[in-house]
């Protein structure tokens, strides 16, 4: 395999790096090397995340329960407006 050092690195360029790293949960090199792969049609783009992946399954009962009554009248039909 071949190593690659990449001067010059802009910071609005480092910045997105870093954040797809995070997003990715990836080593910065796997991030930068799997970007290039798909940039270069190598392999097929990861479809990217939400960013909510941390948060899934970190609702208690109590939490969902209350997003439940909370947005219960989401459900609601107004029948004046579809009338």
């Amino acid at each position: 395999m071949k190593t690659i050092t990449v001067q010059n690195v802009p910071a609005d360029v480092a910045a997105a790096l870093e954040a797809e790293r995070r997003l990715r949960g990836l080593s910065l090199d796997r991030t930068v090397l799997a970007l290039m792969h798909e940039a270069l049609g190598l392999s097929s783009p990861r479809r990217r995340s939400n960013g909510l992946r941390q948060f899934a399954g970190t609702w208690t009962e109590d939490d969902f329960r209350q997003f439940e009554e909370t947005t219960a009248s989401f459900q609601a039909i107004d029948e004046e407006m579809w009338k």
